[in-house]
């Protein structure tokens, strides 16, 4: 049986830190509505902006790998949200809000 996505992830940065790369972690700690991804998909982003893995889409995976790269080089973790209003989700032609919490951790 092929390892999950998420097991695909954290193995990848397993192989990038031994690479030498400054990577973090992205991880979906909680969801309430409608979310692309579940509560536990990773998402790993090295220090020049590559990344593999996913932990909601679209502009939300982009502020996320913008704050992962700030996170990396701080050193400091940091707990991101996002979400959308029901009402506000109708009207940019999606079918529910939701809302995700993500947080971005330094792998070392």
């Amino acid at each position: 049986m092929p390892p999950s996505d998420g097991l695909d992830v954290l193995s990848t940065t397993q192989t990038w830190k031994e690479a030498g790369r400054s990577v973090a972690l992205a991880t979906v700690v909680e969801t309430w509505g409608s979310a692309p991804r579940p509560a536990g998909s990773h998402l790993v982003i090295d220090a020049d902006g590559n990344f593999e893995g996913s932990v909601s889409g679209g502009c939300v995976e982009g502020a996320v790998v913008a704050e992962a790269i700030d996170v990396i080089e701080t050193g400091k973790a940091a707990m991101l949200e996002f979400g959308v209003a029901d009402e506000t989700a109708w009207r940019v032609g999606l079918s529910c809000g939701g809302r995700i919490r993500v947080y971005v951790e330094p792998v070392n």
